[in-house]
């Protein structure tokens, strides 16, 4: 597909955008009126400490029922390179550094709306060195958990958002 014009129907904050493109399809035929939607990429990190315990998050979401499971993440910042975003998040949300780092691989989250691409990172050798200083707007609380509690979370549906649950399984298969 090839987009051969578009503009901004909606425009309400650095959070999200709505354009509408004119789209050409492989056979030739024009879309006049496809909808595209304009989110941030974000980054998810899965940290492992030195001694093989999962760093995660326990906390709401607006969007979620209840409380969730969630791996560290949070949006890129515009110039903000995916790893180097990881490395904030993990600092910021939990008070951790990583020694070595992963690329669990970047995915689009819409296939054929637009949305954001979801960079997902494993840290290995993880340590504590500062107190969490996150600035969400939800309450959070770090978690430590054992691999076997987490392969239990995962398949309990405890990591309630695709993302969170898909970078989980992400990293279980690499570790």
């Amino acid at each position: 597909m090839k987009t051969l014009e578009r503009r901004i129907v909606f425009d309400h904050s650095k959070y999200v955008k709505v354009e509408e493109h004119r789209v050409q399809l492989p056979d030739g035929r024009i879309i006049d009126d496809w909808p595209w939607v304009v989110t941030p990429d974000f980054v998810n990190v899965v940290a492992i400490t030195e001694s093989g315990e999962f760093v995660c998050l326990r906390q709401t979401k607006y969007a979620v029922d209840g409380v969730s499971l969630a791996p560290v993440g949070g949006y890129i910042e515009p110039g903000e390179d995916p790893p180097a975003a990881a490395r904030r998040e993990l600092l910021e949300e939990a008070g951790y550094e990583a020694t070595e780092w992963k690329v669990l691989g970047a995915y689009p989250v819409g296939a054929n709306r637009g949305f954001a691409t979801g960079h997902l990172f494993l840290g290995r050798g993880a340590r504590r060195v500062a107190e969490p200083d996150a600035d969400d707007l939800e309450e959070l609380e770090v978690v430590i958990l054992t691999r076997k509690e987490v392969e239990s979370a995962l398949a309990n549906g405890e990591f309630k958002v695709l993302s969170w649950a898909a970078t989980i399984a992400f990293a279980l298969l690499a570790e």
